[in-house]
């Protein structure tokens, strides 16, 4: 029983082990696949209607190479061969005809062959085989059934021609048969045919399949563009009905976000107007009651309250109204250096590359304003860099300040949150210089990462699409 059980566990080890082996070469085979396998959809639908094409003329191909040619090859083979046992049969009976004159006219005259006569000496050696032996398989399966005889066949050496030698009692037989009248040879045509058809049809499936691909390509730009804050102009769904149903529902994705943005802002507008209006008697009721420390102390906290609403409602409207327009985004950087170096600071900027970008330049300028204030309240000294590639615009503001600590890099920019230890912690701050700047930036659809500056303080990275 023990010995049993042995085995038994054996046998699922093995098992076990075989179909372990086997997903992993599944595995490995699909990774390999994946590579191979195109990423687009315009040349995926291309490969699923050529690939069909391709094995359904090769199925008609072989099927049309083994029946077709081979039957008709063999019935071929099999004529040549009857006419050359018929003239074998000829120069046995009529042996008075010793220089063979006869039997050479009948041949050429009445069969189409070249007939001649060798002395007896042993056959050639066997020459080289075509890679395509059709022809060649099929007269020798006729030869040896009609004839019987030891027999020599080229159908190599001469292109329009095919020599045959067949061995008689007292010489060699040798004959010439056109290659025509032993082999069905139409298969330039047949593939002149399957190649001018499926070239037909792939070019067929390549325009139908761009004007399909089209609308899935303007819909993905329109997507692309809303993303990036910039307007889409003289966008209509078109395409299949698939398609059409996907760009209607990007309408009315992109109309419900643009509908809830107005009302934000119509709402905080209205909320605005409202406190503008309450901090506007303030200061008038503090400019009448005169000066002194406690009148002071209450005009500060005034001014505190009117530049918190502001930041407030800025973070709240965002970029809503402005359009993109093209931006010369090194004249952009030298303002910025010359706004910090005004304020004290030691500051340089530099810009690599296309300098002329598309976005929206009030709210980007604020973006990075944000970026350079939040560095020089806490820095003496600021570089800014940019630079602009075929796909992206990326800034970056280092500094050599304190910096932030690793763990509090997402924290800060969360809206209205103040960290005690943080950089964003200045007096009078609302917390949201870094929550507006990454805003916007996502509005762009790109992004603000925080890092350690070559400097040894805090590098910002602004990275935009262009």
């Amino acid at each position: 029983m023990t010995t049993l059980d042995a085995g038994t566990n054996t046998l699922r080890k093995s098992l076990r082990s075989a179909v372990n082996r086997v997903a992993l070469a599944w595995d490995r085979l699909g990774r390999v696949g994946k590579r191979i396998m195109p990423t687009g959809l315009y040349a995926r639908a291309l490969l699923i209607i050529i690939a069909p094409m391709v094995i359904l003329q090769s199925v008609v191909a072989f099927v049309f190479m083994e029946r077709h040619w081979n039957l008709v090859t063999q019935k071929l083979s099999a004529g040549v061969v009857s006419d050359i046992a018929a003239l074998i049969e000829v120069y046995r009976g009529y042996p008075q005809d010793a220089d063979q004159q006869r039997i050479r006219q009948i041949a050429q005259e009445k069969l189409g062959l070249v007939l001649d006569f060798l002395p007896a000496s042993d056959m050639p050696p066997p020459g080289p085989k075509p890679f395509f032996s059709l022809l060649d398989q099929a007269l020798s399966v006729e030869l040896r059934k009609q004839i019987r005889r030891p027999f020599w066949i080229d159908t190599v050496g001469k292109s329009a021609l095919v020599e045959i030698r067949i061995q008689l009692d007292r010489n060699v037989m040798r004959i010439f048969a056109p290659r025509s009248a032993a082999y069905a040879s139409n298969s330039e045509i047949f593939l002149l045919w399957m190649v001018g058809t499926s070239l037909v049809l792939l070019t067929v499936a390549i325009l139908f399949l761009r004007n399909q691909i089209r609308p899935i390509l303007r819909l993905a730009d329109a997507a692309e563009a809303f993303g990036k804050g910039r307007d889409l102009p003289n966008y209509r769904p078109r395409g299949a009905r698939e398609v059409r149903r996907a760009a209607l529902a990007f309408i009315e994705m992109k109309t419900r976000i643009e509908r809830a943005i107005e009302q934000r802002t119509a709402m905080l507008a209205g909320v605005s107007h409202d406190l503008r209006t309450i901090l506007t008697r303030f200061k008038l009721e503090l400019a009448l009651l005169g000066d002194g420390p406690e009148i002071e102390a209450m005009r500060k906290d005034v001014d505190e309250m009117g530049r918190m609403l502001e930041a407030y409602l800025a973070f709240a409207r965002g970029d809503m109204g402005e359009q993109s327009a093209p931006t010369d985004m090194a004249d952009f950087l030298q303002e910025l250096k010359s706004d910090a170096e005004r304020t004290g600071h030691k500051a340089k900027a530099e810009f690599h590359g296309h300098p002329i970008v598309t976005v929206k330049s009030a709210a980007f300028k604020r973006c990075l304003t944000n970026l350079v204030n939040n560095a020089a309240r806490h820095a003496p000294s600021i570089a800014i860099s940019g630079q602009r590639d075929h796909r992206w615009l990326t800034v970056t503001v280092d500094d050599d300040g304190p910096g932030i600590p690793v763990n509090m890099r997402e924290e800060v920019f969360k809206p209205f949150l103040r960290l005690d230890n943080a950089r964003n912690q200045n007096e009078g701050g609302t917390g949201l210089g870094l929550a507006i700047a990454r805003d916007i930036a996502r509005s762009h659809g790109g992004d603000i990462m925080l890092g350690e500056s070559p400097m040894g303080g805090l590098r910002a990275t602004v990275r935009v699409p262009v």
